[in-house]
């Protein structure tokens, strides 16, 4: 399990790399009850991977750095490890899904990165990238379960505390689990009376099932793909996370897809962030699902990210 020591050393090593993103007000706020939100979309890989990424490379040794490092991910791990690999003279292979965003694939080349395309399920991404490890000698970097890794993301929790301080409740979406377990277990080791509630759709809860049945819970790779939510498409929680999510989340809420369009559309229109639509499902479920959220003076929301298709931002913004 994850300590405060590995989240400070994890702010040390991204410092100067990944932003300290800051925190916007949502207008229409009131003193009564306000939410802010954490837009990890400002990132320079425009997602809040990179600090994850970097903090597991920037770890290794110099032999194991020479070796190359190997991923797979749908999108914004991808691009966060191809951009850490570069900066830290590595070569990075990642495994994409075939079906991947077309800008997350360009984005991903552009930095560096060997890439390799396999089908739309998240266990054959990992089987191949298992693959070329042991084939290759590459060192892999996880896209979520992995403490090293959930270390890095966790350092978003430290920011949020210190921010704002008397912060009551934090909402993060829920993909595989890293992002989540590194926040929740920064956070609720500072400051437990905190409340951590993860956010994901309807059609990829398996977060919540777990949560629910004490036990790892996977879905079909066919249900989670009909997701919009291109990110948070995992068939299930890794296993360093789903321990961190037992201990330290309070709860986990699901959205519609519906719901995850109009949140697009309003952080767009209304506060000027650009959000992918996994990174909207926290805004989602302040909107929509208030009667299921505690009754809190000060909420932050993490935006995890703002890679969206450009088809899709258009098609979301036309929509009224």
């Amino acid at each position: 399990m994850l300590g405060l020591e590995d989240i400070e050393v994890a702010r040390r090593r991204v410092q100067g790399v990944a932003l300290r993103t800051p925190l916007v007000a949502c207008p229409g706020g009131t003193r009564k009850r306000a939410l802010y939100f954490k837009p990890e979309s400002l990132q320079p890989t425009g997602a809040f991977k990179l600090r994850g990424a970097y903090n597991k490379i920037s770890a290794l040794s110099s032999e194991e750095r020479s070796r190359g490092v190997v991923a797979h991910s749908s999108g914004n791990h991808a691009q966060a490890v191809a951009y850490a690999a570069r900066a830290l003279n590595t070569r990075a292979v990642v495994v994409m899904p075939r079906g991947a965003s077309r800008v997350k694939l360009d984005a991903t080349a552009e930095l560096g990165a060997e890439i390799v395309l396999v089908g739309t399920g998240s266990a054959e991404r990992t089987r191949k990238a298992e693959e070329l490890a042991e084939e290759h000698g590459y060192i892999p970097v996880p896209p979520y379960d992995d403490e090293v890794l959930m270390a890095g993301q966790g350092t978003i929790g430290p920011e949020i505390l210190e921010d704002l301080p008397e912060v009551e409740t934090v909402l993060v979406p829920v993909s595989g689990g890293g992002l989540i377990g590194g926040i929740s277990a920064a956070i609720k080791l500072s400051r437990p009376e905190v409340r951590v509630i993860g956010v994901e759709p309807e059609l990829a809860a398996d977060a919540k099932a777990s949560l629910e049945a004490g036990s790892l819970v996977e879905f079909p790779p066919e249900q989670v793909a009909r997701t919009v939510a291109d990110g948070l498409r995992v068939q299930r929680l890794g296993e360093a996370p789903f321990e961190h999510i037992r201990a330290f989340v309070d709860e986990i809420i699901t959205v519609t897809e519906e719901e995850i369009l109009e949140s697009m559309r309003r952080l767009a229109l209304r506060v000027r962030l650009v959000a992918e639509p996994s990174g909207a499902v926290t805004f989602a479920a302040y909107l929509c699902h208030r009667e299921e959220l505690p009754t809190s003076r000060l909420t932050v929301a993490v935006i995890s990210g703002g890679n969206v298709e450009p088809g899709l931002l258009s098609e979301v913004l036309s929509t009224r």
